[in-house]
């Protein structure tokens, strides 16, 4: 009988791809000024959130990760707290919209992209010299750990904006 393939081996190649297409999106949503969507925020904050706690199981699980994790969601929430206070929510012609601060949402993922090209990297070179790369090489605690950071800095700038956008519709009523 012929071994079952379960993938192609281009397919982590072509996963990479379309997260790097995501990621430039998500960073070009750093710039300018944003329409308010609280039904796609509130989607994404609850996706994020599951991420979240699939961060805090990786943490206990994962060796060496607890405390990268740990520090990470503490150093994510900060400097959200910091790009909230740096936020301009306003209503134009009738509609709520908000200015993002740029740089601090748009370095977080710059970080997170640069780490995972790194580690893509590493393990690619694993690979052809040891001939396998499992998923102890994957999990990364430093990788967890900015990772942790960029999820808790968009879960806690999803909940401020919330609240600043409820804030701008009592203050225009």
């Amino acid at each position: 009988k012929r071994p079952m393939v379960l993938a192609h081996p281009v397919t982590p190649w072509l996963f990479t791809g379309l997260i790097g297409l995501a990621y430039v999106r998500r960073i070009a949503g750093n710039f300018g000024r944003q329409p308010w969507r609280p039904v796609r925020t509130g989607m994404r904050l609850g996706l994020l959130s599951l991420t979240l706690v699939a961060l805090g199981f990786a943490a206990v699980f994962v060796p060496g990760a607890g405390l990268s994790v740990g520090i990470g969601m503490l150093a994510g929430g900060t400097l959200a707290g910091f790009a909230l206070r740096h936020n301009h929510a306003e209503i134009v012609d009738g509609k709520r919209c908000y200015t993002p601060n740029p740089w601090i949402g748009g370095a977080l993922s710059l970080l997170l992209v640069g780490r995972l090209i790194w580690r893509m990297g590493r393990v690619d070179m694993a690979t052809m010299t040891a001939g396998s790369a499992g998923f102890g090489q994957q999990a990364s605690p430093l990788t967890l750990g900015i990772a942790a950071m960029l999820v808790t800095f968009y879960v806690v700038n999803s909940i401020g904006l919330f609240v600043q956008m409820g804030r701008l519709e009592a203050a225009a009523t």
